[in-house]
């Protein structure tokens, strides 16, 4: 009894960290760009990370996130056991990396077209807006009606003496196998992905504005 209720805990607080890290009651509640995009999704999560520096300072971060550019600083054992294939996470700002933003761009999640976010919405440098629908292979996609319909808005909302960075993850999936699956696994594991990349941001951001490093420059892959 002890050992089950001891299983039961832990998944209860894996789910619970896995949707609200850091993120609090009034944050969760609040409207963001495009949330009636997925009006019923599967899952919503919300992480926030406290950041000393002002919302145009941590913009261009995010400008440069994707597989084989800046990757999405996680952790670098994260990085490692996860995405052996991409580049570790750049732990600087990149000038041959930095990009503006403009609707309908691409920003990739894996080798050239595997899978990647469109960007929805851009409000420079307060809210972006992604969208995924391709991270379900279409061979699944069509065969046994697999689905798996993503956003990610990260929220950058300034206040006197820094910035409270916001990533909601919205997302619809089909059918109820993939929902749970989705529900058990990448819920809690999004307690390490998601609150590790803006934590992996926050001290980015900081590092860079106390100590900026003179380490070569990355290529953007062709």
């Amino acid at each position: 009894a002890a050992v089950a209720a001891a299983v039961i805990a832990a998944a209860a607080a894996g789910q619970w960290l896995g949707r609200t890290a850091g993120s609090t009651r009034a944050e969760r509640r609040r409207v963001l760009p495009f949330d009636d995009l997925l009006p019923t999704p599967n899952v919503v999560t919300d992480h926030t990370v406290t950041i000393p520096a002002a919302p145009a300072e941590v913009w261009p971060w995010l400008t440069q996130m994707g597989w084989h550019r800046a990757g999405w600083y996680t952790y670098h054992w994260v990085d490692q056991l996860l995405f052996p294939r991409n580049w570790p996470s750049a732990d600087r700002l990149e000038p041959a990396l930095q990009r503006q933003f403009e609707i309908g761009d691409h920003i990739p999640d894996g080798p050239s077209g595997a899978a990647y976010f469109v960007v929805l919405h851009v409000d420079e440098p307060n809210v972006l807006v992604l969208r995924s629908r391709t991270h379900v292979p279409a061979s699944l996609r069509a065969r046994f009606g697999v689905n798996l319909d993503w956003q990610w808005t990260f929220s950058l909302e300034g206040f006197d003496g820094g910035t409270r960075l916001h990533l909601r993850t919205r997302g619809r999936t089909a059918p109820f196998w993939l929902t749970a699956g989705y529900v058990a696994a990448l819920v809690p594991a999004d307690f390490v992905m998601a609150s590790g990349m803006l934590r992996g941001i926050r001290d980015r951001v900081i590092r860079q504005l106390n100590a900026p490093t003179d380490t070569p420059d990355r290529t953007i892959e062709p």
